[in-house]
């Protein structure tokens, strides 16, 4: 057996960070500023500890741009190295000093790198970096000084203060981020809750001056501080106030309307989590969730706005911030790895949502149930897709009638029980997926004593479907014009035809001859009561569900499925006292062209030519 090192060549270093360690360029800039921020926490658990005692300071970290010179400058105030420690941890590649620090102050230090890669994303963009630096410890500054190879210099160096200058001299590559603007907006999307504070130069600000008919508006430079250092989540939700909410919330989504409500993430055990997360106002018509709408930091940097390792889907309907040191992240901090913690945050922000939800129901139900169509489709996407939230959210799901009244699902079985029983002792839910077009079928459905919900979302559908599947059979959910009125609640009650048996053979032939060659079409008769429609169409329930589902699954509706059943009610005296005693068969033929044409209407099936044709018909009649 032969036993041997395995040979890295540093001359391959650089086009692999270049290459494929960071998954954006711009990343660099995040990189060096979280560096400048270590050295700033690093200084202040020294002077915590006892360790260092001069005057910290200002402890602004700078950033200088110098579009002439073609630089970019990184300057904190923090502990600075040592030539020792410029040899320790520029010279050794994955050699963190944060994870050495964070080993001798783990419990004090807040510190965020670990993997000691992040210095050398400025090669991304730089094609020579210079590094000036003042230890704490009172040695002589030194200047590293690397031109993205292997080699590098190491001399002695002027510098008033302890810190560190990181000053990147921008190669062909990264010539976008020497514009103030560029370099200005990715300071606000990475830096932007650094607990340090971050200052890219100067800026104006208008302010009043003077009072009454002396008062003016006067503009004067103060500093470009891009960054909130004590950011809502990092507080305690005793302190905070709901305007604070609101406020933070115009902060992160400055052209968003107002959130219905939020949850305040704050534990610190088993793991440290915190951050708010907000309900926004949904529309009726969105499925997707909007992307990049949370975003997920740790320990104040922003790492990604994709936390769908994180957050079961419906939850990514949320909007606000996660902040956790606890997430896996991968070296380049760019995304997140999938391990025990991340399961059980997933778990706890499930619960904790659900939690508020409940909270919220029971504390003010008159309150929640009037956001409930601006939110409702978020608790059915969570019910339909997650388990465990499902059986929680049983007590605060709503149902709404069409009566404007707003039920929980108990609630609304014991409503309807007795009267919409079918004669089997399943209990039937009645609902339209559209008011308007249903009209008729729900008045007549109500004229009976019937109860009909309106179920208009898109994700209805499953979430009917989803129902019926847990609820052991108990229950059956009938869109109300899914079948005749005395068969969408079979009751078994027998209605006598008052035609005979020539008479209905008479008006069969009639509706055979206009329906014709439609072969989706299937002809009924049969006596219903007088007052219901004299033709209705109705398609059965598992072939209207099928075909929805076919039409979610495939973007669009499924056209050449339109089976359906034509059902002539021989009761109604249209029939008795006017068709089959009309002389002329013209005038026969018209009006079961009329009759089935509102039928069809009445489905949403007449287009097109036939639409055209029905209204010319009948303004003949009326001539």
């Amino acid at each position: 057996m032969k036993k041997g090192n395995i040979s890295v060549q540093t001359e391959n270093i650089f086009p692999i960070i270049k290459k494929f360690l960071y998954s954006d360029q711009e990343i660099f800039l995040r990189e060096l500023i979280s560096n400048a921020v270590d050295a700033t926490n690093k200084l202040k658990v020294l002077t915590n500890k006892g360790e260092f005692k001069g005057e910290q300071g200002d402890l602004t970290i700078d950033v200088k741009l110098s579009k002439d010179d073609k630089t970019i400058t990184i300057s904190d105030r923090g502990i600075g190295m040592t030539e020792e420690e410029v040899k320790k941890y520029l010279n050794q590649v994955a050699f963190s000093s944060a994870a050495e620090f964070l080993e001798k102050y783990k419990d004090d230090s807040g510190i965020i790198g670990h993997f000691g890669l992040g210095f050398y994303s400025a090669f991304m963009v730089a094609k020579k970096v210079e590094v000036v630096t003042q230890s704490w410890k009172e040695e002589p500054a030194v200047k590293w000084t690397c031109t993205g190879d292997p080699s590098y210099t190491i001399e002695e160096a002027e510098r008033e203060e302890r810190g560190t200058d990181v000053i990147l001299h921008i190669g062909e590559d990264g010539e976008e981020y020497l514009e103030k603007d560029t370099l200005e907006k990715l300071l606000l999307k990475y830096c932007s809750f650094l607990p340090v504070p971050i200052r890219f130069g100067k800026t104006e600000v208008e302010e009043q001056v003077g009072e009454g008919e002396d008062q003016k508006t006067e503009t004067r430079e103060v500093d470009n501080i891009i960054n909130n250092t004590d950011p809502l989540w990092k507080k305690s939700p005793s302190e905070l106030k709901d305007e604070d909410y609101r406020e933070f919330y115009r902060e992160i989504h400055p052209f968003s309307p107002p959130p219905l409500f939020w949850i305040h993430l704050n534990i610190d055990f088993p793991f440290t989590l915190n951050g708010v997360l907000y309900f926004p106002k949904l529309d009726q018509t969105m499925v997707e969730p909007e992307k990049n709408k949370i975003k997920l930091y740790s320990n104040q940097v922003y790492v990604t706005d994709d936390v769908s390792n994180i957050l079961p889907p419906f939850l990514m309907h949320l909007h606000g911030v996660i902040d956790s040191p606890d997430i896996p992240l991968n070296v380049s901090r760019s995304y997140l790895q999938a391990d025990q913690n991340v399961k059980k945050i997933t778990g706890y922000i499930t619960k904790k949502v659900a939690d508020k939800l409940k909270e919220l129901f029971n504390k003010d139900r008159e309150e929640y149930t009037s956001k409930w169509d601006e939110f409702g489709v978020f608790v059915k996407y969570g019910m339909v897709t997650e388990e465990k939230f499902y059986d929680k959210a049983l007590n605060f799901a709503l149902l709404k009638s069409n009566s404007g009244d707003f039920y929980t699902l108990e609630e609304y079985r014991d409503k309807i029980k007795e009267n919409q029983t079918d004669k089997n002792k399943m209990l039937t839910i009645l609902y339209a997926n559209n008011h308007d077009q249903q009209s008729g079928f729900i008045k007549a459905a109500e004229a009976k004593g019937y109860d009909v919900l309106l179920m208009d979302h898109i994700i209805d559908n499953h979430f009917m479907q989803h129902l019926e599947h847990k609820s052991n059979n108990d229950y059956r959910f009938k869109r109300v014009d899914a079948d005749t009125l005395d068969k969408l609640i079979d009751k078994d009650e027998k209605i006598e035809s008052v035609l005979n048996e020539n008479e209905e053979e008479k008006l069969k032939k009639l509706f055979e001859e206009e329906i014709g060659s439609k072969s989706d079409l299937r002809l009924e008769l049969k006596a219903l009561s007088p007052e219901e429609e004299p033709v209705v169409i109705v398609r059965p329930e598992f072939l209207r569900r099928m075909q929805e589902m076919q039409a979610i699954q495939q973007g669009g509706r499924v056209d050449g499925n339109d089976m359906a059943n034509v059902v002539v009610n021989t009761n109604h005296p249209i029939f008795s006292q006017k068709l089959l005693k009309m002389r002329s068969a013209d005038k026969k033929k018209q009006l079961v062209q009329t009759l089935f044409d509102l039928a069809r209407l009445n489905q949403n099936m007449l287009r097109g030519d036939d639409l055209s044709n029905f209204v010319k018909r009948n303004l003949n009649l009326l001539q």
